[in-house]
């Protein structure tokens, strides 16, 4: 167990880590006027984080023996860097998929559906996130310091609009892919900007995530179960290294540990207060902390960040929208912002169930959906 967990953590911090830790040596050798260390650039291997976790989960459930040993090196091999979800997710644990490794089931139905969740999963990106993003890129490539506030919280909207339909749109192709090679992956986004606590809101994004350090690094430390002051400990080292896994900067780390903070205070007084608010303003709470807290996600260095939350809340010399992102705002602008804004709420399901209910009672609805299948 030990040897595993050191190989293949090892083998994420040399890839991921070094430089940065390098990177900050060498700032303190600068001071004390020592000459710094030489590091060659290292190059990451596409999806490392992705199947680290996945191959860790593996080696200590079988340890634990909540899972069999597989045999089979391609078949293992298989279930830790499958190509469907090795760089975006979902992160699938072994016993999740043990048994479709060896027998999985084929039919038109499971493949069309998979067809289906792919395109969804790709229209995301393309009609929502690539636009959000195109706009969040030219906002924050601005000065700061004299960026008006409407600018700056435009840029943070679309940029909390492109990271969530980016990330589960590569979950959606990913499930669409595995369906379509008989596989049936777990759910990784679940509506997270409707959630009314932080609590709620990690219990809807990248799912498969944060399942992961609550089974394999939260409940090892001793969980909740250990009194208030040890469990605050372990909400914050969970975070902080969730903030690392992400990306190897201080921003990340700064960003990890925000969100164990809320998620600390939410266990006390301040989440029973919250509580007994009604159910807007909770909404509002979580849409605030996010979309601050993305602004960590976004800029890498701790003054930029400064200047950026400093132009949101109107310490601008600007007093109104910059000409040039005024004059991006178009059409096709105008209609992915209100996708992304509608379908950041469960829309899309409660459609497709109407549709279902309405094929199966009127013929002329079940006429329709037969002509658009046939691509008429």
């Amino acid at each position: 167990l030990i040897c595993g967990i050191i190989a293949n953590l090892g083998m994420l911090f040399l890839f991921k880590y070094a430089n940065f830790v390098i990177d900050n040596i060498n700032i303190f050798l600068t001071v004390v006027d020592v000459p710094a260390i030489d590091s060659p650039p290292a190059h990451l291997p596409i999806g490392i984080s992705f199947f680290t976790f996945q191959a860790l989960s593996y080696i200590i459930d079988v340890y634990k023996k909540t899972t069999s040993v597989q045999q089979n090196v391609l078949s293992l091999g298989l279930s830790i860097a499958s190509f469907s979800q090795l760089i975006a997710g979902p992160i699938v644990r072994y016993h999740d998929v043990a048994r479709q490794i060896v027998k999985r089931t084929h039919s038109l139905e499971l493949f069309s559906s998979g067809v289906e969740r792919f395109v969804f999963g790709l229209s995301k990106k393309v009609l929502i996130a690539n636009p959000m993003g195109a706009m969040a890129d030219s906002i924050f490539a601005l000065e700061s310091t004299i960026m008006s506030t409407g600018t700056a919280w435009l840029g943070i909207s679309c940029y909390t609009l492109q990271i969530y339909f980016d990330f589960s749109g590569n979950s959606d192709m990913a499930i669409g892919l595995g369906r379509m090679f008989g596989f049936r992956f777990l759910e990784n986004f679940n509506y997270p900007y409707i959630s009314k606590s932080i609590q709620e809101f990690w219990s809807r994004w990248h799912i498969s995530l944060s399942n992961w350090f609550r089974d394999y690094l939260y409940i090892p430390l001793g969980g909740n179960r250990h009194g208030n002051r040890r469990t605050a400990v372990n909400l914050l080292i969970v975070f902080l290294l969730c903030g690392l896994w992400h990306g190897a900067s201080w921003n990340f780390i700064l960003w990890g540990l925000v969100y164990g903070g809320f998620l600390v205070a939410e266990r006390g007084c301040f989440g029973r207060f919250m509580r007994g608010l009604p159910h807007l303003i909770q909404h509002f709470y979580v849409l605030l902390v996010v979309m601050n807290t993305w602004v960590l996600f976004r800029i890498e260095t701790l003054k930029e960040i400064g200047q950026y939350l400093a132009a949101m809340y109107g310490n601008a010399n600007a007093a109104s929208m910059d000409s040039i992102i005024a004059f991006k705002l178009n059409q096709l602008f105008v209609a992915s912002l209100a996708a992304g804004i509608l379908l950041s709420f469960p829309v899309y399901p409660m459609l497709v169930e109407k549709i279902k209910l309405l094929k199966d009672t009127s013929p002329v609805v079940q006429g329709f959906v037969s002509l658009a299948r046939l691509g008429v």
